[in-house]
């Protein structure tokens, strides 16, 4: 079991820094070709785009992780049963961002450019919700390989799809580019869903009965799902209401719009987009923790092992990755953007960041444990915070460190309360 655990990491690191790599040099390639305008276009729409996708998925692969590890249920009465629940679900979501798209873009994000994107990405939700069904479900059998092999074929071919079509897009416009760019990710995440199917197994054949869904089911991985995506859904509304708190209340103390807009593009693209591009470890991390503390909650001797062997992984992990990024910050932006911008974001926020690495490993161990309230409680304490500290420390016209400092005060606060929680539970 040791040796599968490890297996399991191992493989999800070595695909994680692939896949990584591949999505990098897309950001790469977008930044460049894209420009100034499409990058503030983009960056601005990022958070209603992440908050979407974590409510189109409600936690459903994390649900199927631990019912498919404990072998209660078949995979495919679990798989048919969400199904319907996921479809019917993304199409709600997306009448809700077509009737709302024109409000939210004019008078909450102040980027009308920002409408026709908005929409685009809505349709991409219902093959994200499917490929994370099928991924749930592989990751209960911590078979590893397919959800590596669909990371990487998906960037891969990205990466070709986005290099052919996207400066025959940018003659119509900075806009339809934009907006395809949003939509190329329809063809890459059904790519993923088809090299999933490959790897189910050959006796895993579809009769008319297994289509049927069962109702037990669906209320079980509702009941799992939920509580552990409640956690990430209070986190991205905390990043869907980021940008719109940040603009109203700097526009209201002098800064430009266009400033706001900028200087957020920065932080997004530029300081986020590096200091994000080793956590490919701690999701490896996370992700395997799950099934594996799962079947062996019940011996506490062991999950303590297992839990502080991957704490001390990520941070350890988490020190050498930001040392790196804070002596070499200037040299990563100018390769890799050919920019300098947000250099200084990157010194401070670098130094903090360690601790955003411990993150991961505490989540996982509190929903196998069975206290994903707990974790969601935290997170909606920390985006509570943050928020509050966003307000007033831009009341203060510190610019874009108003946004830095509250970040480094959420992360402080949902890791510590995560530590000493964990440390109750296990003692």
């Amino acid at each position: 079991m040791k040796n599968k655990f490890i297996k399991s990491t191992l493989i999800l690191i070595i695909g994680g820094i692939l896949t990584k790599l591949f999505s990098f040099i897309i950001k790469i390639y977008f930044t460049r070709v894209i420009g100034t305008d499409g990058i503030n276009i983009y960056s601005i729409i990022m958070p209603t785009y992440s908050l979407l996708i974590t409510i189109t998925q409600l936690g459903f692969p994390i649900a199927i992780s631990n019912i498919i590890a404990k072998g209660e249920k078949s995979g495919k009465t679990v798989i048919f049963s969400i199904i319907p629940v996921s479809l019917l679900l993304n199409l709600f979501l997306i009448l809700i961002v077509v009737f709302s798209a024109q409000y939210l873009t004019m008078n909450l994000l102040h980027e009308p450019r920002a409408f026709l994107p908005l929409i685009c990405l809505s349709f991409v939700l219902p093959f994200i919700s499917i490929a994370s069904i099928i991924r749930g479900y592989f990751f209960g059998k911590q078979q590893m390989v397919p959800h590596t092999m669909s990371n990487i074929l998906e960037q891969f071919f990205k990466f070709f799809i986005v290099i052919l079509v996207l400066p025959h897009l940018l003659k119509y416009g900075i806009i339809f580019a934009v907006s395809g760019y949003v939509l190329i990710s329809i063809i890459s995440e059904t790519i993923s869903i088809i090299i999933f199917l490959l790897y189910l197994p050959k006796n895993f054949t579809i009769k008319k009965e297994d289509i049927k869904p069962d109702t037990g089911t669906i209320k079980e991985v509702l009941s799992i799902g939920l509580p552990s995506v409640g956690g990430r859904i209070i986190g991205n509304i905390g990043f869907f209401l980021e940008p719109i708190i940040l603009s109203f209340v700097m526009i209201s103390v002098g800064y430009s719009s266009s400033f706001v807009v900028s200087q957020y593009a920065i932080y997004n693209t530029f300081v986020i987009g590096v200091l994000i591009v080793p956590t490919f470890f701690i999701t490896a991390l996370g992700t395997a923790l799950i099934p594996e503390i799962s079947k062996t909650s019940y011996d506490k001797k062991r999950t303590k092992r297992i839990y502080y062997k991957s704490l001390s992984l990520a941070l350890v992990f988490g020190i050498l990755a930001n040392a790196f990024i804070f002596v070499f910050a200037e040299e990563i932006l100018q390769i890799v953007f050919h920019t300098t911008a947000g250099i200084n974001y990157i010194k401070v926020l670098s130094f903090f960041f360690i601790f955003y690495y411990l993150e991961a490993p505490m989540a996982s161990t509190l929903q196998s444990l069975g206290y994903a309230k707990y974790s969601m409680t935290t997170t909606t304490v920390g985006i509570i915070f943050k928020l509050i500290f966003i307000i007033i420390l831009s009341l203060f016209k510190i610019g874009i460190y108003s946004l830095i400092f509250a970040e480094v005060i959420f992360i402080f606060i949902v890791v510590v309360l995560n530590y000493f929680k964990i440390k109750k539970i296990l003692y």
